[in-house]
């Protein structure tokens, strides 16, 4: 099993660029949640492990959801069944070794301070899961002043005495008080315009250490990133498992090194995840995409890459999972490289990846049986789309391939 050197604050922070595309128009919401939320933990002089647990959590808070139409109501105020992406994100946290203490944080990021009271949670717990919940609703009215196209500066009266009216019932109290204290300034404000909160974030980012993680942690914390790709749709739920496995045998079919192959299956896992941007009805649409909803999904895969490349120590991953769309024949997208220009194991990506399509239940069609997969799949390498020596290998293999392929 082979080891990897990762920042953690990197994956962090990639995670919630992947987050961002599911809003669209709220981009950066978990990033000035994080700032908000340390800038009074600052005030409150918490120590350094508290608020960096505090803006690990708070940049990930909202990890729960997928869909762009439960997106749409973290716009609200207050919601019927808001706690629901709560239980969510915390479920996909409890599965990451590397996460977990962050899962208690996100599942009470929407409890309010007088319910917090009565749980058996440590103080710092209720106090740090609060403390996100009163940044989040302060970004939520801050957003809402920004749709009206008002200077944030005109309205902070107003998102204030928000926060202030709540005191003790939605917030605890010593919160708030930190919040009215940092928020006097006009500096504060300013620097929730998206330029000067990614500049924020990006000083907390640096100031990470790479940590040495075998490829199961790893493993684990990518998963975080495929589950929450996966759960946009019933019809592309696991498709990303499947493809990482596969993608992994034909990589030790191929006779790549072992380190190849585990690489192989990151980037499987992670090859999807520019499709959090792809409006949710299209991906459930069971009939043929009009041009323009095909433009809006081809993009997916720059979308990928752009995320993952800022991620030292996975920028091949990045690459091979950005590729997964391009044909030897130059056909594919985004980039439209022929063969000479896309590496094997993007080729290996681009092969698992319509393998698993054709295998799992799409809104227009049920899954295939492996022998019309394998028709399929040498029908595209006989036109030159796809690595007629990667297909070969399936032919020779292709239960095992099938097996390999289905969700476990």
């Amino acid at each position: 099993m082979s080891t990897f050197r990762i920042s953690l604050h990197q994956a962090i922070y990639s995670l919630s660029d992947a987050l961002d595309l599911v809003g669209v128009t709220h981009i950066h919401h978990g990033k000035r949640v994080a700032y908000i939320a340390a800038e009074c933990a600052k005030q409150g002089g918490w120590s350094p492990d508290r608020l960096n647990a505090l803006f690990q959590a708070a940049i990930l808070h909202d990890c729960g959801v997928s869909k762009t139409q439960i997106h749409a109501r973290l716009a609200q105020f207050e919601w019927e069944n808001e706690a629901e992406h709560c239980g969510r994100g915390a479920e996909l946290l409890e599965g990451c070794d590397l996460l977990r203490p962050l899962a208690e944080l996100v599942l009470r990021h929407h409890t309010h301070w007088d319910v917090l009271q009565g749980l058996k949670l440590p103080q710092t717990v209720k106090l740090a899961a609060n403390c996100i919940y009163m940044a989040d609703r302060i970004d939520i009215s801050c957003l809402t002043v920004r749709g009206s196209e008002a200077n944030l500066l005109l309205s902070k009266d107003h998102i204030r005495n928000l926060i202030v009216d709540r005191r003790g019932t939605w917030f605890a109290p010593e919160l708030v008080d930190l919040f009215m204290e940092v928020s006097q300034s006009e500096a504060f404000w300013f620097a929730l315009e998206n330029e000067h909160v990614s500049g924020y974030v990006a000083k907390w980012m640096s100031e990470s250490e790479a940590l040495d993680i075998d490829f199961r942690e790893l493993r684990n914390l990518v998963q975080v990133f495929s589950r929450i790709v996966d759960a946009k749709s019933t019809f592309t739920r696991e498709h990303s498992d499947g493809v990482a496995c596969l993608a992994h045998y034909l990589g030790e079919l191929m006779g790549l090194p072992e380190r190849t192959c585990e690489m192989l299956e990151l980037a499987g896992l992670l090859h999807d995840l520019g499709k959090l941007r792809v409006p949710d009805e299209l991906l459930e649409k069971n009939a043929k995409l009009t041009a323009e909803e095909y433009a809006d999904v081809k993009r997916h895969s720059f979308d990928t890459f752009s995320i993952l490349k800022n991620i030292h120590g996975l920028e091949e991953v990045a690459l091979w999972a950005g590729q997964h769309h391009e044909r030897v024949d130059g056909s594919g997208y985004p980039y439209q490289r022929r063969q000479g220009q896309i590496s094997l194991e993007s080729r290996i990506v681009a092969v698992a990846d319509v393998f698993q399509a054709l295998a799992q239940t799409r809104p227009y069609r049920g899954p295939l049986e492996p022998p019309a997969i394998l028709a399929i799949l040498k029908d595209e390498a006989a036109r030159g789309r796809l690595d007629d020596n990667v297909v070969a290998k399936i032919e020779a293999h292709l239960m095992e391939c099938y097996r390999a392929s289905l969700p476990k």
